[in-house]
């Protein structure tokens, strides 16, 4: 164990020479550095602790007792107030609950496929005749805002309002995240959430999810149910339209893999998308808090240290994935990634999520032929807690007969 009374910066080299910027713009070589050197490491530039090994970060997410989300620095609880992600125990099952329940596979499967197929279709048959697109914000992001605005029943509130909402509140995370103050943008974009929801509440027949879980024998407060819909903001549109930029950012960077994905889809999309989610998570990173000293990975928590997991440094640990910075869609173990995170607080939503990006990508494989990366600089996935390309310029031949995927 590390000698407590040696100052950080000696105790951590790696993690005191680390910056946000780092973290921000390519953090894979730094996470590789930490996890082979310091899985456990305390970074200045964090005020915290980073864990980058994956069995290390497996104990932190399974373990609440120890290693909680209930604490007033908790980013969302900062910004939204309790919710579902920053509460643990009964409080949090309380909050998390009423929206899982529609989200198991099954009831997934029913009550969504037919939808995201109709958008899906809606969406790629406006792009086909162009034979370009930017399909971050033309195919990624509306297909993300439209289910959860079916989802959640905010059928009154039009696709750029809800984008505009959760654009505001990723910045101010990010921000919380990164040491720095943010804006006051976020303050408003929930206000006019909380109005669309208590509204969507209020009428007579409309918004089921949300109007089920405040009306439940335990039901939550107006206010719990708007921090929650706010919840299901960041992982239903944000991580999704990550996950779905960041799968095809992979492929179309790989021409070999893509080739082999195009002549066995059924056998093999799937697994590109979780070699993509275990190489490039759209959730970069979790926050826990130490509830009372704690012995980890050979370091001495404090009761109170901030304990960040790194989901994307656990996703390249080699003890667990060889040669784990290629892309191999035929990886064998792809999907004990943790992209959506581990224990009570795993991703009640990454059925949904799959069944999202698996369809997206069917048919844009299918129907624009010939798809492949526009001419210019190569787009790279960014951000410190959320990360995906600012865009994805592609090409494809218009003229050319779809074939089948």
């Amino acid at each position: 164990m590390s000698d407590p009374e040696s100052p950080p910066a000696d105790r951590f080299p790696v993690g005191a020479a680390s910056t946000v910027a780092e973290l921000e713009h390519d953090p894979h070589p730094l996470l590789a550095r930490l996890r082979a050197h310091e899985p456990v490491s305390w970074l200045p530039a964090l005020g915290g602790w980073l864990v980058t090994s994956r069995d290390l970060a497996l104990r932190v997410m399974r373990d609440a007792a120890a290693f909680t989300v209930d604490d007033p620095r908790f980013s969302t609880a900062r910004l939204l107030g309790p919710s579902m992600l920053s509460l643990d125990g009964r409080a949090h099952a309380r909050h998390r609950e009423p929206f899982a329940r529609p989200f198991r596979p099954a009831q997934t499967r029913e009550r969504f496929t037919a939808f995201v197929e109709a958008e899906v279709d809606r969406l790629v048959t406006a792009l086909v005749p162009a034979g370009r697109a930017e399909l971050r914000g033309e195919l990624a992001g509306p297909l993300a805002v439209a289910v959860v605005a079916e989802a959640l029943g905010l059928e009154g509130v039009d696709a750029a309002t809800i984008r505009s909402w959760y654009g505001e509140f990723v910045d101010a995370v990010s921000d919380i995240t990164a040491g720095r103050a943010p804006s006051g943008g976020a303050d408003e974009a929930y206000a006019r959430l909380r109005a669309s929801v208590e509204e969507a509440v209020a009428a007579p027949g409309s918004a089921p999810l949300l109007t089920e879980a405040a009306r439940q024998e335990e039901g939550l407060t107006a206010a719990e149910v708007v921090a929650d819909a706010a919840v299901l903001m960041f992982g239903g549109i944000d991580t999704t339209e990550g996950m779905i930029c960041n799968a095809l950012l992979h492929l179309l960077g790989d021409p070999e893999q893509l080739d082999l994905v195009r002549r066995d889809p059924a056998g093999l999309l799937p697994g590109a998308i979780e070699e993509s989610l275990r190489l490039e998570p759209a959730a970069s990173v979790v926050d826990r808090y130490a509830t009372a000293d704690t012995p980890l990975g050979g370091v001495r928590v404090r009761k109170g240290d901030l304990v960040r997991v790194s989901i994307a440094g656990a996703g390249r640990d080699p003890a667990v994935f060889p040669d784990p910075d290629r892309f191999d869609v035929r990886r064998a173990n792809a999907a004990e990634h943790l992209a959506f995170a581990h224990g009570p607080h795993f991703c009640f939503g990454a059925h949904l999520a799959r069944l999202e990006t698996r369809t997206l990508l069917e048919a844009v494989l299918a129907r624009l032929p010939g798809l492949r990366p526009a001419p210019g600089p190569a787009p790279q996935a960014h951000g410190l807690v959320f990360r995906k390309p600012p865009y994805l310029h592609v090409r494809w031949e218009p003229s050319a007969r779809p074939r089948d995927l």
